[in-house]
């Protein structure tokens, strides 16, 4: 039988570097929203059974609108001030029935649906958690200010992507674990889950990108996926 999951969407940032405007997940891209583009490609995933999305306060209405039609049960919550904060809040909407939970960041909405299929299938191999990685291909250098004070040796060094799956009561007890510390500043639910549990990495996807910058949004919306 093949391994099933529920995603977790999150499309609560505002998204203030991008300037002004609607909130990140309801920037459009090619004449779609971001939230959309993200959710659909999740639904489109063969493991993805349900769906939790994360949006603004105030702007499940919308976001529920928006999302009508999508083939996988989707389920519209509203996000916290932090990343951290989004993801608890939609844990609690998460199935019952739902071992598996794939966390994915809306601003990556050109992700392949097969990625989910890979981080999931991977959780259900026996992994606690499993996090797609590309290479990093560009030299990196430490700076002190303005002034080059060394390079980094790259070979061991991975960029890590979105969608990451977790078993769920890993994932549910390493948010647990943090907000009984104070800890808020989670970059991605990986640095949780890996302090205390075994997380596998996964073959990513140089054209999952992150949109974060004008600049970002310009080039997907204009690039050959964005056409």
């Amino acid at each position: 039988m093949e391994a099933q999951a529920t995603a977790i969407v999150l499309g609560a940032g505002a998204g203030s570097r991008l300037g002004d405007g609607p909130p990140k997940a309801f920037r459009e891209v090619a004449g779609q929203a971001i939230l959309v583009r993200a959710v659909r490609a999740a639904a489109a995933s063969s493991c993805v059974t349900s769906i939790v999305v994360t949006v603004p306060p105030g702007s499940e209405a919308e976001a529920e609108a928006l999302l009508d039609g999508i083939v996988a049960p989707v389920t519209v919550v509203a996000g916290g001030t932090t990343r951290q904060e989004s993801v608890r809040a939609a844990l609690a909407w998460v199935p019952a029935m739902s071992r598996i939970v794939a966390v994915h960041d809306a601003a990556r909405c050109l992700v392949d649906p097969a990625l989910f299929d890979r981080v999931v299938a991977a959780v259900a191999e026996g992994a606690d958690g499993a996090v797609p990685i590309v290479l990093v291909t560009d030299t990196v250098k430490r700076v002190e200010g303005d002034r080059l004070v060394g390079t980094v040796d790259r070979q061991d060094l991975r960029l890590v992507q979105t969608p990451q799956a977790f078993r769920r009561e890993v994932l549910v007890a390493a948010h647990e674990r943090a907000l009984a510390e104070g800890r808020e500043d989670a970059s991605d639910d990986a640095l949780l889950v890996e302090e205390t549990a075994v997380v596998r990495t996964v073959e990513g996807d140089p054209a999952n990108v992150k949109i974060t910058t004008p600049a970002d949004l310009g080039a997907v919306s204009t690039g050959p996926t964005g056409a």
